[in-house]
C-alpha cells in the first residue's frame, strides 16, 4: 500500500512549486496577461490569490485550534497592498511562502488549526494544511506556466497525492447525496486508483486496486470511472481541464452531477 507522503516533503514540495510559480510570473509577457484557468484574473490576481493564501494559512497555522480563521488574519488578506513592480512583487511572493514554511516547520505535522473542509478523512491540523497547500501552489503554478505560453504536466509525485488529497479534503462531506447512490472511480496511468461512494451517508474516498488487463467489470462497478495520468486527473478535479480530455467508462452524465453538488462540510 502506497504511503502518503511525509511532512518534510510536503515542505519541500510547497518549496519547489512556489519557486517555480514564481519562475513563471518572471518569464511572463507581463503581470496583466491573463489567466485562461482562472477567467476574471490576470496574473497579478494570481500572485495575490496565493501569495495572500500563504500568508493567511501562516497565521492560521500560528494561531492553533479554533472554530474559525483568526480575525486579523482575514482583514489583513482584505487589505493586502501588493507592490507592482515585478522584482518587488517576486520577492513579496517568496517572503509569503516563507511565511508559511516557518509557521508549518515550528507547528509540526500534528498540531490542530481551524480548516474549511470537514475533517472527516483530513485532519483540521498543520499536516492537513500542508498537504492541501501543496496541491494549490502546484495547480496555481500551471496556470501561471499556462498564462506564460508555457503549461507543463505536474509532476508525477505530487500529482499521485494530489488526486487523493482532493477527494479525501474537498469531497468528504456527511450532507447526504442528493440522487442515486453510485460510486466514481479514479484511475492514475501510474498504476493508483480511488473510489469516491457518494449515498445517503454523505462522500467518503477510500484507495482501491488497480484495474489490470484482462480482469473485466466488477459486480460493485462504479457508476463512472476516470481514466488519465495522476497529473490529468488532478487538473480535472480542479475544473482545469474537461472530461473530455480523459477516458470515461460508464456514465458521464454523473460527473456532471458530482461538479455541481454543493454539500455542507
Amino acid at each position: 500500500m502506497e504511503k502518503n507522503l511525509e511532512f518534510p516533503a510536503l515542505l519541500r514540495l510547497i518549496d519547489e512549486r512556489s519557486t517555480a510559480f514564481r519562475a513563471a510570473v518572471a518569464a511572463a509577457p507581463g503581470l496583466d496577461v491573463h489567466v485562461p484557468t482562472c477567467p476574471e484574473w490576470t496574473l497579478f490576481d494570481l500572485v495575490r490569490h496565493l501569495g495572500g493564501g500563504d500568508r493567511f494559512w501562516a497565521a492560521i497555522v500560528g494561531a492553533g485550534p479554533a472554530d474559525g480563521p483568526p480575525a486579523e488574519a482575514v482583514a489583513a488578506r482584505a487589505a493586502l497592498e501588493l507592490p507592482r513592480e515585478r522584482e518587488a512583487l517576486l520577492a513579496w511572493l517568496a517572503a509569503s511562502t516563507q511565511l508559511l514554511l516557518s509557521a508549518l516547520r515550528e507547528a509540526g505535522p500534528d498540531a490542530g488549526c481551524w480548516a474549511w473542509w470537514s475533517g472527516l478523512q483530513t485532519p483540521r491540523s498543520s499536516g492537513g494544511v500542508a498537504r492541501h497547500r501543496v496541491q494549490e501552489s502546484a495547480v496555481h503554478t500551471y496556470d501561471a506556466r499556462l498564462a506564460a505560453g508555457a503549461p507543463q504536466p505536474l509532476p508525477t509525485e505530487l500529482a499521485l497525492d494530489g488526486v487523493e488529497e482532493f477527494l479525501f479534503t474537498v469531497c468528504a462531506a456527511s450532507s447526504a447525496w442528493p440522487h442515486e447512490p453510485t460510486a466514481f472511480d479514479f484511475h492514475s496511468a501510474e498504476g493508483r486508483s480511488w473510489r469516491l461512494t457518494v449515498d445517503g451517508d454523505g462522500a467518503r474516498t477510500t484507495r482501491i486496486p488497480a484495474p489490470t488487463a484482462g480482469t473485466g467489470e466488477a459486480p460493485d462497478a462504479a457508476g463512472a470511472s476516470v481514466h488519465g495520468t495522476a497529473s490529468e486527473l488532478v487538473l480535472y478535479l480542479y475544473d482545469r481541464i474537461q472530461a473530455a480530455s480523459l477516458r470515461v467508462d460508464g456514465d458521464a452524465g454523473l460527473l456532471d452531477l458530482l461538479r455541481a453538488w454543493e454539500p455542507e462540510a
